[in-house]
């Protein structure tokens, strides 16, 4: 089971095509759109195939259910080590927990900048030069839950007072105020709809004939964009616009990592093709070439690769190596569809900056299971 996108379904058809042609097992996949991508029940699918692409923050709940197979299994020490090595960012490292490997990473993603060089003659370098534009009517940012979460959590990296994990506040009161403030400066600047759109919509909306919008200063990157062909008008990606002097940092690390069904009759022959589509070769080769957005940095390095997609790897590569890891416990999935949807109505009701970040830290309090409950630890 993979997600209802282009980069994330035509990559896994065309290398399960070349898997079956060198080893004779057949892989068929099935996609679920964003949204279910983002929240549905992992345990479910394990239950229904054998080969599943998750995101990282699913591992702490994934691990408490015993619903996948860790992937460090004996013997493949070096293929692992190599695959570390590739990782681009935090990618790799996203998907360990408790001393496991869950998944490999075979998509890599953060919150980056995305814009129209027909219409610009640069891209925004600092959220001041952002706001700008978006005084004039030419800037969208999509703050579908969880997306305003993800753009609370890059602010805040990118001030350096990122979110912290633990028992305490999520996020300081202080930083939090000035995060949500600087949310609600921009999204009273831009379509009131951009509350319900998630990053699709607002880069079909971009690569629209016609439209105004020229800049998403941050947005899950969608290197399906930056390809000639992939819609009349072809979109550029860049790095974040920084809010201080510490430059693309701190953005919230997304993308995709390929896990074993812990229920799987076909385990091993799974566990291979999970080892062998992350690799760099195949990143680089007909991973990348089938549209995919490679988590390797065999893919990301590669001139050939980068030509293709309009450098999108080169001009992003800075955020996503300073990119942060979402939490991961059991009990942060709801948090994050909570406090996005806290964020949000804050957002459409203009709530108090103080009341929504104390709510906020409650919430995420909440998300960790009671003193001497069972549950997901660091």
């Amino acid at each position: 089971m993979t997600w209802s996108h282009p980069r994330g379904y035509d990559p896994m058809v065309a290398c399960s095509a070349l898997w079956k042609q060198r080893t004779g097992v057949a892989i068929e996949w099935d996609k679920r759109s964003l949204q279910d991508f983002e929240s549905f029940p992992v345990e479910e699918l394990a239950r229904a195939y054998d080969l599943i692409v998750i995101d990282h923050p699913h591992v702490g709940q994934i691990t408490a259910e015993n619903c996948l197979a860790p992937l460090d299994v004996v013997g493949r020490e070096a293929e692992r080590a190599a695959l570390a090595a590739g990782s681009v960012g935090r990618s790799y490292a996203s998907y360990n927990w408790q001393g496991r490997q869950w998944a490999f990473p075979i998509d890599t993603a953060s919150q980056v900048q995305a814009w129209r060089p027909d219409m610009l003659s640069a891209v925004p370098a600092n959220w001041a030069e952002m706001l700008e534009l978006a005084r004039q009517g030419r800037v969208l940012l999509p703050l579908r839950p969880p997306h305003s979460l993800m753009v609370f959590y890059t602010l805040a990296g990118n001030l350096g007072r990122p979110a912290i994990e633990g028992h305490g506040n999520h996020v300081d009161p202080a930083t939090g105020k000035q995060v949500f403030e600087m949310m609600r400066e921009v999204a009273a600047l831009v379509d009131p709809a951009s509350l319900g759109m998630d990053p699709i919509d607002v880069l079909e909306e971009m690569a629209r004939s016609g439209s105004r919008i020229a800049c998403a200063p941050l947005i899950y990157g969608y290197v399906s964009y930056a390809i000639a062909g992939f819609r009349t008008n072809r979109l550029a990606f860049a790095d974040i616009p920084a809010v201080g002097d510490a430059g693309p940092a701190g953005s919230a690390l997304g993308g995709t990592g390929i896990a074993v069904s812990a229920f799987s009759k076909a385990k091993q022959a799974a566990t291979d093709f999970a080892y062998w589509i992350a690799s760099g070769d195949v990143q680089r080769g007909p991973y990348a070439a089938a549209g995919g957005q490679p988590g390797h940095a065999a893919a990301w390095d590669d001139a050939a690769v980068n030509a293709a997609a309009g450098n999108f790897y080169m001009n992003t590569r800075a955020t996503l190596e300073g990119a942060g890891v979402r939490p991961r416990h059991d009990g942060y999935m709801a948090f994050q569809q909570a406090a996005s949807d806290r964020i949000n109505l804050g957002l459409a009701e203009k709530h108090h900056a103080g009341r929504v970040v104390a709510d906020f830290n409650r919430l995420f309090l909440e998300s960790f299971p009671a003193p001497g409950a069972a549950g997901g630890g660091a």
